[in-house]
């Protein structure tokens, strides 16, 4: 009895642990399984989206003294002149915050995207509740960014967190963290189609089969759960515009370059402001309270600078502004967006981007208006134009920022112009500059990335993971008679020579040991003799890809695999048929994933 009672608990845990692998095996097999875990994460992503706005909307009414139902930059003015100091204490408390949160955790925070390219989707839930906390905080400061970072972040995470535990292959776990972000996105906006390729372009990097329906899940229902918490419909209304005559599509081509110019240099001002941070020796704690003391100046002449400008929109949309207020506006927007980020205000461009793009629109509309009086009414196709090409200069994302116009305004009469601007801007960004937003901060950063694409494998498979250990090594000053003797002809193809401090110091070719026309002098030399490649080798933790461009360099079939630039102790050996063998297999394995073969 004493004895069935000490098995009666490791019964048990053994039938749960069977439990659990069980369901796993069904999750890996089961891409439905997938599907409705993503619809009910969708949901709770829709529902944290709603609670985080309602209580920004709350918050910032409290800090800014705003009407009742009035919005930040919807204002003509600050009701009063010490609201404009909001800023600079609200980022005053987010420096010393961040200032603490560093010491405690220095880690960079990853993203979705840079989760996706290198890491399979892994992502930290703590980090990420840090970072939309930091976001919100520079919401609630008035800080010209978004909330959608945060957001993105929080529904990423949250899909990532429920996958890890599950083991689930590297490209589920990659689609469930898309699904999360894009369930962010798509309740942020109450725009599906706009989240669903939010979580292609972006966050994924690719279009497959595969995960359309795990992201269609998670789209739906976050869509679903933000609907059901507030009213819905289109974010924008707009007035009746009748449909333009397609002589008009240049229009839409001068946006669409224009835009990218735009878009271009916003991003750049990001990395000139925080150049200057650096030069000024501010403390970095101290930087997004100074930035604030600039924001709230600029404020006092026009509050529509502040916040990611949702509302200005429809301020704009609904009220024909004069040519000169619009371009300062302009300007104004543009700088206050790159000064945010530049201090060090926590957000990003998405929202800003459709503001900017907005004035940027109506600016040309103006303008040709002025120079040719007859065109018919410009002003709300190019300024939805004007959106979207902005939004797809500075995300990267054309796709994603054509559906999301059309979505918040529920107008799709315009859609080859908005389409056109887009492809344009985001055209000739990637040609000019070569970056988005995000892949410029990982530029930055040091980070080679240019999308989400999955390359992280490549990192992950090291030449460490891949060698062979079963080498021989050879001192440099053993007698090439007694080398003969040792590893007779045929048994080895290769021996690496080390010197009396066992560091690598060639390859020694046994076919050249062997040779018939050095047997005379055989008793005479050495092992150095015959060395070659001395300075041809990898270390174990470089990737397959130095592996194979160091191959390339030196042109020898065999590399030696060292321990670290300190020791150059000989590990073990690789050869290039071997690794490109591994690449292609590799190759074929994600490939075979993203399409969902077996």
């Amino acid at each position: 009895m004493p004895f069935a009672r000490k098995t009666a608990p490791r019964r048990l845990m053994l039938s749960f642990l069977q439990r659990i692998n069980e369901v796993r095996r069904q999750l890996r097999d089961q891409e439905a399984m997938l599907v409705v875990i993503a619809f009910a994460l969708g949901g709770l992503v829709g529902l944290a989206v709603a609670g985080l706005h309602r209580l920004l909307l709350a918050a910032q009414g409290l800090l800014f003294g705003l009407p009742r139902d009035a919005a930040l930059s919807a204002l003509s003015d600050l009701p009063a002149w010490p609201y404009a100091l909001v800023p600079a204490v609200g980022g005053l408390v987010l420096g010393i915050w961040a200032l603490v949160a560093q010491r405690i955790r220095p880690a960079e925070i990853v993203d979705p995207i840079e989760a996706n390219a290198l890491y399979g989707g892994k992502m930290s839930v703590w980090d990420s509740l840090r970072l939309a906390w930091l976001t919100l905080l520079s919401n609630l400061s008035g800080a010209s960014v978004g909330m959608e970072a945060g957001y993105s972040q929080l529904g990423a995470s949250l899909f990532s967190a429920v996958a890890q535990p599950f083991r689930l292959r590297r490209e589920d776990k990659r689609c469930l963290t898309s699904a999360g972000a894009a369930a962010a996105i798509a309740a942020a906006f109450n725009a599906p189609l706009a989240g669903a390729f939010y979580g292609f372009e972006l966050v994924h990097g690719s279009y497959a089969p595969r995960n359309i329906a795990i992201i269609g899940a998670a789209v739906i229902s976050g869509t679903l759960a933000r609907r059901a918490v507030e009213p819905h419909g289109s974010l924008f209304h707009l007035p009746e515009v009748m449909a333009l005559p397609d002589t008009l599509l240049p229009l839409f081509i001068v946006i669409g370059l224009l835009a990218a110019l735009v878009g271009t240099a916003t991003m750049r001002l990001v990395s000139v402001f925080e150049r200057l941070c650096q030069k000024s020796r501010l403390a970095a704690w101290a930087r997004p309270a100074a930035g604030g003391l600039v924001l709230g100046a600029m404020a006092l002449a026009s509050p529509q600078v502040l916040g990611s400008g949702h509302d200005s929109i429809q301020v704009h949309i609904s009220q024909n502004w004069g040519l000169a207020a619009v371009a300062l506006l302009l300007l104004g927007k543009v700088l206050a967006s790159a000064l945010s980020l530049g201090v060090g205000f926590r957000g990003g461009l998405f929202s800003s981007s459709l503001f900017i793009g907005c004035l940027l629109g109506a600016l040309v509309a103006q303008l040709l208006v002025l120079a040719l009086p007859g065109l018919p009414e410009l002003r709300i196709p190019a300024m939805l134009a004007g959106m979207a090409a902005v939004g797809a200069a500075i995300t990267g994302a054309p796709l994603t920022m054509v559906f999301l116009v059309l979505e918040i305004t529920g107008n799709f009469a315009f859609t080859v112009g908005v389409l056109t601007a887009a492809f344009i801007a985001s055209t000739v960004v990637r040609l000019t500059f070569g970056y988005s937003f995000s892949t410029w901060r990982f530029h930055l950063r040091g980070i080679p990335l240019l999308g989400a694409h999955d390359v992280g494998w490549v990192r992950e498979l090291t030449a460490g993971r891949m060698m062979r250990s079963d080498i021989r090594r050879v001192p440099l000053h053993q007698p090439l008679a007694l080398l003969r003797e040792e590893l007779p002809l045929g048994s080895r193809k290769y021996a690496f020579a080390v010197d009396e401090h066992d560091r690598y110091a060639g390859i020694i070719d046994m076919a050249t040991v062997h040779d018939p026309e050095i047997t005379e002098l055989a008793e005479v030399l050495l092992a150095a003799d015959c060395v070659i490649g001395a300075d041809a080798h990898v270390f174990r933790q470089d990737n397959i890809q130095a592996v194979l461009d160091q191959f390339s360099r030196t042109q020898l079939e065999i590399l030696p695999v060292l321990d670290g630039p300190a020791t150059q102790r000989v590990l073990g050996s690789l050869t290039e048929a071997y690794c490109l063998k591994r690449y292609a297999q590799e190759l074929d394995s994600r490939r075979s994933d993203e399409i969902g073969a077996p």
